[in-house]
């Protein structure tokens, strides 16, 4: 049996790996706000299930099966932001938190009027596709990080990294959302950048452009 508890963490495997992080027990521990003995137990059973791999460096990997479980909650998770915000109009920077406490209790009937009813291929409110990007396949599409971007230039917010609800309401004050646009004016001495957006100018740290996909 697939526990909430387990789906959680192959959730968590497969957004760490989408974001091109190191998948690692203490990684875990950070992003799931648990202690280290508890994903020692939870790991070692996902192994034993069959659902995860952990290599001889640390590295947790999911298996075949583990990432079919993964992608299907992360779908149900989608699909629960786009109905909060499409359906309901719940502001974007508050449906993430929400679909976390939704998506273990919609049943498969309502999943699949979710789904006919709001179709596969939309984005979420943060501006992010129902399947997992890396990095990589987000460049391939044409979009850059807002820390990489190009002073003098006109940008179009495009996604937004959607696990940091202080971050997405610090965005949020300051002109930066999804489909937002922006100028940036200048990229200072100390890393930080100057955007023009409909907030004004702002001053933005990399930590937070790093968080932030935008296309020309």
């Amino acid at each position: 049996m697939i526990t909430v508890s387990k789906e959680d963490y192959l959730k968590a495997i497969l957004e760490a790996e989408s974001e091109g992080e190191s998948v690692i027990s203490a990684r875990l521990a950070n992003w799931l706000k648990v202690s280290a003995p508890a994903v020692t137990m939870a790991v070692r059973r996902l192994k034993k299930d069959g659902l995860v791999r952990v290599q001889s460096d640390g590295h947790v990997r999911l298996t075949a099966a583990g990432r079919t479980i993964a992608r299907k909650l992360t779908l149900r998770h989608h699909l629960i932001e786009r109905m909060l915000a499409e359906l309901f109009g719940m502001e974007w920077w508050k449906v993430h938190d929400e679909a976390e406490r939704l998506e273990h209790a919609v049943s498969p009937d309502f999943e699949a009027k979710l789904l006919a009813k709001l179709g596969k291929s939309g984005a979420c409110p943060h501006g992010n596709l129902s399947e997992m990007e890396s990095p990589a396949s987000r460049r391939q599409r044409g979009l850059t990080l807002l820390a990489d971007a190009a002073p003098g230039s006109a940008y179009s917010v495009s996604g937004i990294y959607e696990r940091d609800r202080r971050l997405l309401e610090f965005l949020e004050a300051r002109g930066i959302r999804p489909g937002s646009k922006l100028r940036l004016l200048e990229r200072n001495y100390d890393q930080t950048l100057t955007l023009s957006t409909t907030a004004g100018n702002i001053s933005l740290g990399r930590a937070a452009a790093e968080r932030v996909w935008v296309s020309r």
